[in-house]
This record gives C-alpha cells, sequence and structure tokens, in this order.
C-alpha cells in the first residue's frame, strides 16, 4: 500500500470518523450512517473508498454489510490511526461520534457473535 493513497484517503473528515469509529469495533453501515447523520449513500461511498485502498474490510451478513479494519493493518495505517486516537482528545466531533457508538451499544452487540462466533465450527 503506497503511503500518498493512505494520505489521500484520509484527507477526509467523513473518512477519518469511520476509520475512528472502526478502530473500536466492526459496525454495520447502518450504525456509522447514524453516528455520522449522513445518508446510506454518503456513507457507503466513503466506504467503499475505503475498502479499495485497503482500509477497511467488509463482510456480508445476512442483509448487512460489516466493516471492520483489516486484520492485518498496514504499518502506515497504524501509525495514522494511533495519531487519529490521540487527535480525539482535542476535536470535539471525534468525542461526539465516540459518545453516541457507546450509546449504541446494544444495538451494535450482534455483530461481535457475527464477526468472532464463540465455540464455532470451521465449515468446509
Amino acid at each position: 500500500m503506497k503511503l500518498v493513497r493512505i494520505y489521500q484517503c484520509l484527507c477526509d473528515e467523513t473518512r477519518l470518523r469511520i476509520l475512528n469509529l472502526l478502530a473500536q469495533r466492526p459496525l454495520c453501515v447502518c450504525h456509522i450512517q447514524e453516528v455520522l447523520a449522513r445518508s446510506q449513500v454518503q456513507v457507503s461511498q466513503h466506504l467503499s473508498r475505503l475498502k479499495k485502498d485497503g482500509l477497511v474490510e467488509a463482510n456480508r451478513h445476512q442483509n448487512w454489510m460489516i466493516y471492520s479494519l483489516p486484520k492485518k493493518v498496514p504499518q502506515a495505517l497504524e501509525a495514522h490511526l494511533r495519531c487519529l486516537q490521540d487527535c480525539i482528545q482535542t476535536e470535539p466531533v471525534f468525542k461526539s461520534d465516540l459518545q453516541a457508538l457507546k450509546k449504541m451499544k446494544a444495538d451494535c452487540d450482534w455483530i461481535d457473535e457475527v464477526v468472532s462466533p464463540k465455540n464455532s465450527t470451521a465449515q468446509v
């Protein structure tokens, strides 16, 4: 992954906000949409860009698309995510997003089971 592509992707506030949310936990498009107060189309366009550039992964579960950070986060992205976590302390929009996500915890918990089910057996 080229560093320039990461910077091009990160130079948008909405995409930064999405990465900040996904740094907390995997989420469905609908949850991201609710936290950001953006339309499904807008959120999906940003997620598509992040996915194309390898900054997020997507997995379908029934009618939902679940987005998460890559299992193996590129080193350059990891450094920027740490920086983003530091910025949360000074940027109200990031703090507000995390507070909204915290209030939605019960609505999002099913995703944890889907992403890493307990006692699951491998399917051939």
